[in-house]
This record gives C-alpha cells, sequence and structure tokens, in this order.
C-alpha cells in the first residue's frame, strides 16, 4: 500500500481555497458566488479528512459528512432566495441585489 504524504492533499485543499476566495471576491453573479462558497466549503472538507489522516482518527471524516451537510443546506437556502430575487429584480447581479435595501415595502 502506497502511503501518501499529508502535504500534497493540504497543498490541494489551500489551492482550492484560494480559487473559491478569488471567485467569491471577482465575480458578480450570484450563481458564481455560491459556487466559490461551495468550492470553499469542499476545500476545508479536504483539509478536515487530511489532518484526520495525518494524525490517525476517524474525527476528520465526521466532521467531513457535517461540512458537506452544511453545504447541502447553504445551496438549498441560496438557491431558494435566488429564485425570489430573480423573480423580483429579473437579474443576478451581486450590486442589483443592494437596491433592494432602497425599495420600501
Amino acid at each position: 500500500m502506497v502511503s501518501l504524504s499529508w502535504h500534497a492533499p493540504a497543498t490541494l485543499a489551500a489551492m482550492l481555497f484560494i480559487i473559491g476566495l478569488i471567485g467569491l471576491l471577482a465575480r458578480r453573479s450570484l450563481i458564481f458566488v455560491l459556487m466559490s462558497i461551495e468550492i470553499m466549503l469542499n476545500a476545508a472538507g479536504l483539509l478536515f479528512i487530511t489532518a484526520g489522516m495525518r494524525w490517525g482518527n476517524p474525527q476528520g471524516q465526521i466532521m467531513f459528512i457535517f461540512v458537506i451537510n452544511l453545504a447541502g443546506a447553504e445551496l438549498a437556502l441560496g438557491l431558494i432566495l435566488l429564485l425570489r430575487l430573480r423573480n423580483r429584480l429579473t437579474t443576478l447581479d451581486g450590486d442589483a441585489a443592494n437596491r433592494l435595501r432602497d425599495v420600501q415595502a
């Protein structure tokens, strides 16, 4: 059995997190913002599994299950909010969502 160093998955998790952070800061479309947050959550989950592998306990895999559940809940709520925003403003631009603050109900 080939033993994999923990440096490779940790580096991959760091790169995924940076890609997600750049996507979060650079994009204005709320769909891409949600996708970037999902990439960042997957990077955190990969790091939990890597830490569990490094220290030889299964708690990293248990935390990954929690991260996946959190990502699913975030995706469901985010898509509901995006559908409501699309019906109200007919756009998914993040800057257009700021106009909702000025609208009186």
